[in-house]
């Protein structure tokens, strides 16, 4: 479920199939159809115990469209089993990871306020 915790970001609480699946589509084509100003994503990770070759594409796809559009993506929260599949695939390099979702927002709106300060 996402819950826009405020103009610029976006948290999504995942959980396993196939509600990851339909979370990570709904996300995207969130992103897909917004026209301006795209929010940052936070996915809560706390309660995916199982993640599969299409759900590590819908990420990856997930995050293209947000780097074209000058929006960053966050995972939290990953649990053991999932963390071990990021690090077989060498993924935990490609995607940038917060223990929590707290910590998550907090550097997403650091990042913000360093990108309005530079401006």
């Amino acid at each position: 479920m996402s819950t826009d915790w405020s103009e610029h970001i976006v948290v999504t609480d995942l959980s396993d199939e196939p509600g990851l699946s339909e979370d990570l589509h709904a996300i995207i084509d969130r992103v897909q159809a917004s026209k301006g100003r795209v929010p940052h994503v936070v996915l809560n990770f706390g309660a995916v115990t199982y993640v599969n070759s299409s759900n590590l594409a819908q990420l990856l796809r997930l995050k293209k469209l947000l780097h074209e559009r000058d929006a960053h993506l966050r995972l939290c929260s990953v649990v053991d089993q999932v963390w071990s599949v990021f690090l077989v695939t060498g993924l935990d390099k490609v995607f940038r990871f917060a223990p929590d979702p707290m910590t998550a927002l907090a550097g997403l709106q650091i990042e913000d306020e360093e990108k309005e300060n530079r401006s």
